[in-house]
């Protein structure tokens, strides 16, 4: 029989970066419908107050995408545990606002 080791390793998500997750994948959901404007330019509300919106070289899908990936990689950041390797460091200067 083989030895149990699940009490050997922690979980592959702790629970709090599980949780910053969650809360950032709640709080930043697109509200009301796209607008249309003559302009050709398509935005949408996002819960959080932010006005997403198409561009010259990105779609509004794109942003709607890019904004919801920052949102959980701020959240998980800011409960990644100290010393833990990072590819980058993002400035508040450069933070979705």
């Amino acid at each position: 029989m083989e030895p149990d080791r699940s009490a050997e390793s922690p979980p592959a998500v702790s629970a709090v970066m599980h949780r910053a997750k969650v809360r950032a994948r709640a709080s930043h959901v697109t509200v009301g419908q796209a607008r249309h404007h003559d302009d050709g330019t398509v935005e949408i509300d996002c819960s959080c107050g932010m006005v997403l919106r198409n561009g010259p070289q990105w779609s509004l899908d794109e942003h709607i995408r890019l904004h919801r990936a920052e949102a959980r990689y701020l959240a998980v950041s800011e409960v990644a545990p100290a010393g833990m390797p990072r590819l980058i460091e993002v400035g508040a200067d450069r933070r979705p606002r």
